[in-house]
């Protein structure tokens, strides 16, 4: 998989400027293209994605925007490694970022 990131600009101000925690938090979005294969496929890949994004989303602790882009082996790959691929790409932009 390929992954993008840049990171948010926090909006400076008090209290009063309407800024919340969900500002603060990291946001990612994936890119799952029909040469991955038909809607079910396609599906399928977003959903195993979103689970190991949610199992490790707590690495990333700053205002970043996350892009990621699977290629066909992540309908087929074992759990385990895409999870890690994931947890590999997360701690890598926190150590960019910091």
């Amino acid at each position: 998989m390929t992954v993008f990131f840049l990171q948010r600009v926090q909006p400076s101000g008090g209290p009063k400027t309407g800024v919340s925690a969900v500002a603060a938090s990291p946001r990612v979005g994936f890119t799952v293209g029909r040469a991955l294969g038909p809607a079910v496929v396609r599906n399928r890949i977003r959903r195993r994605l979103r689970e190991a994004v949610r199992q490790h989303l707590f690495r990333l602790t700053v205002p970043v925007d996350v892009v990621i882009n699977p290629k066909k082996s992540a309908q087929t790959v074992a759990w385990p490694q895409l999870a890690d691929e994931v947890q590999r790409a997360f701690t890598k932009i926190k150590e960019v970022l910091d």
